[in-house]
């Protein structure tokens, strides 16, 4: 099955406190977002990809892919004002039955394996959300300022790539947005679709604060 990943860039630098959005930041004097598209494209040798850009920064992502990568093989999109916004510009470039993965182009770290595993549970099932169960103590605060604490085996943490027949997420992408679209998935269960999920990895970070790229430097090889 054709494979195309909706990597989304389109994020700023204001909780790391840099002018530069946090996808071209270095580690290993190589930009955030070339470890992500070097990922995704060496996990199969058919993925496509298409990469969601604010437009001030469309130049600096084609210089990227102009110095390490194939051309053939990614296609660049302008983001929206929001996430659900961006995916959905992404999503119009899908010209075939596809899996698509759409995934943080900050999360730098994502391993072959974790995209490939969601890739065969997809196949099976027509979508795949990787999560991690949280090791921390939980509570819920309520409106009045008190909290109740929360079983932690019943809460898992959500990552990206989230993975998903083109057949569920197409047609999921043309509802109304809601603010509580925090990612895919939240898209596709409004949509009235059950999503499965995978085991994610720890070392799937994402890239917040100006620690998280130190983590990251350390989890990569150079």
């Amino acid at each position: 099955m054709k494979k195309v990943a909706i990597i989304v860039a389109g994020g700023s630098g204001r909780r790391m406190g840099t002018d530069l959005p946090k996808q071209f930041l270095l580690v290993h004097n190589k930009p955030v977002l070339y470890y992500t598209l070097q990922t995704f494209l060496s996990a199969y040798d058919d993925m496509q990809v298409v990469l969601v850009l604010g437009e001030e920064y469309v130049d600096m992502g084609r210089e990227i892919i102009d110095a390490w990568f194939d051309n053939e093989r990614i296609k660049i999109t302008i983001g929206g004002p929001t996430r659900f916004d961006s995916v959905k510009n992404g999503l119009a470039l899908v010209e075939e039955e596809s899996i698509i993965f759409v995934h943080d182009a900050v999360r730098c770290t994502v391993s072959k394996e974790l995209i490939q595993r969601c890739y065969k549970t997809a196949l099976e099932t027509g979508s795949a959300v990787p999560a991690i169960k949280c090791s921390d103590s939980l509570r819920l605060l309520g409106e009045d300022g008190n909290s109740e604490a929360l079983n932690r085996e019943k809460v898992v943490l959500i990552q990206t790539p989230q993975v998903f027949h083109s057949k569920i997420l197409l047609p999921a992408f043309n509802i109304d947005y809601k603010d509580w679209f925090t990612d895919e998935a939240t898209v596709v269960e409004a949509f009235g679709m059950k999503v499965s999920l995978v085991e994610g990895e720890k070392n799937n970070i994402k890239i917040t604060h100006p620690l998280d790229l130190e983590i990251a430097a350390r989890i990569i090889q150079p």
